[in-house]
């Protein structure tokens, strides 16, 4: 009989666990990261009420919350969240996760590490309603937490679950500097596996600087509406560029000019890195691919090169081990996949910081 009694009260004392009452706060009141400047919607990166790009599909990548992050501190033992975002279905070459899911990193010995995802929800349309325990379990002790949001959607609402009397309250950016990260799908963070894996916040995870993606899926073309939004930044410590992913050989020799004297004239003085396109695997055996690739990247050095000669502070990085030499590191032959970004972080940073060291940026 005691032996039962004992198996009843621990199933009792496991299911009060279980059961431990979660409060909800608005993540609009912590601190949010990752805007250039400020927006009417709080997730939206670029506000295109201000801002317009005369696209549609600009437009509607302005709105997604790519980059975007809430950083915040709280002594609760577990971590849950729900979001609204659109109800768009979901891409061939990325996962639910990166699409429209929630990553979550937590300080630890001087380092953020990741610590759980969001899942959203994937089982029918609308998939615009999304809930779920990121971690749990957790002991006891103040968590300083960065959580990352969708990288290729929207987010409308976001609400942040904790145990019922934890706390949570609002940190400082615990970043430094303000870099401005400008390019492509490769920038936008196709196709990593979560949305806090694109090289942009990577880069700002291992560096301690704040980087800021500006990245435009298939969009990112040297256009002068992108050269002004840029132009009308403040405090700006430097600029890195992948812009040349995008535009065909043509676009690059007729717009590159006009794109860097607009920005350039707001900015005298900051250094702006330009990383040369990657070389694309799916070019390995399409000779039509090759051609164009090797004219983009041939203009887009020519370009660069030829400004730096008036220009001490315009910079060009090689993009030759961008993603490695085993022909492993993308999901469809031109989205790095998280090995592809690992090899490219390896190639970039190194070179980024002793140019930005230049600067006093480190």
């Amino acid at each position: 009989m005691k032996k039962i009694l004992s198996v009843i009260l621990f199933a009792a004392l496991c299911l009060g666990a279980s059961a431990q009452e979660i409060t909800w706060h608005n993540a609009e009141d912590l601190t949010i990261l990752g805007k250039a400047l400020p927006t009417a919607k709080t997730y939206t990166r670029i506000d295109t009420t201000v801002y317009k790009f005369d696209n549609k599909t600009v437009d509607h990548y302005a709105n997604f919350s790519t980059g975007v992050a809430v950083v915040f501190e709280t002594d609760s033992h577990v971590i849950k969240a729900r979001w609204t975002t659109s109800s768009a279905a979901y891409g061939a070459n990325m996962n639910p996760i990166l699409q429209k899911g929630l990553d979550l990193y937590i300080m630890k010995d001087g380092k953020w590490i990741f610590a759980g995802v969001g899942r959203p929800y994937t089982k029918k349309t609308p998939y615009n309603k999304h809930e779920g325990t990121i971690v749990s379990n957790m002991a006891d002790g103040t968590k300083q937490c960065l959580l990352y949001l969708p990288l290729f959607d929207r987010v409308d609402e976001l609400e942040i679950g904790i145990d019922e009397g934890a706390s949570i309250k609002a940190i400082e950016n615990p970043f430094h500097h303000n870099i401005i990260v400008h390019g492509s799908s490769v920038t936008h963070g196709a196709s990593a596996s979560r949305p806090g894996m694109s090289y942009a916040a990577r880069f700002g995870r291992n560096t301690g600087l704040y980087c800021v993606n500006l990245g435009f899926s298939g969009q990112c073309k040297l256009q002068k509406e992108y050269a002004r939004y840029l132009a009308d930044l403040k405090d700006v410590d430097a600029f890195i560029f992948d812009t040349f992913s995008n535009p065909k050989a043509a676009e690059i020799y007729e717009r590159y000019n006009e794109f860097v004297d607009i920005v350039r004239a707001a900015h005298p003085g900051v250094p702006m890195i330009f990383l040369q396109t990657e070389r694309r695997e799916s070019r390995n055996f399409n000779t039509a691919v090759e051609k164009s690739e090797t004219e983009k990247q041939k203009a887009a050095e020519e370009m660069v090169k030829a400004r730096m000669k008036t220009d001490k502070d315009i910079y060009f990085i090689s993009s030759e081990d961008f993603l490695g030499k085993d022909h492993n590191a993308t999901v469809d032959g031109s989205h790095p996949s998280d090995l592809g970004f690992t090899y490219m972080l390896q190639s970039i940073t190194p070179k980024i910081q002793k140019i930005l060291k230049k600067y006093g940026i480190k």
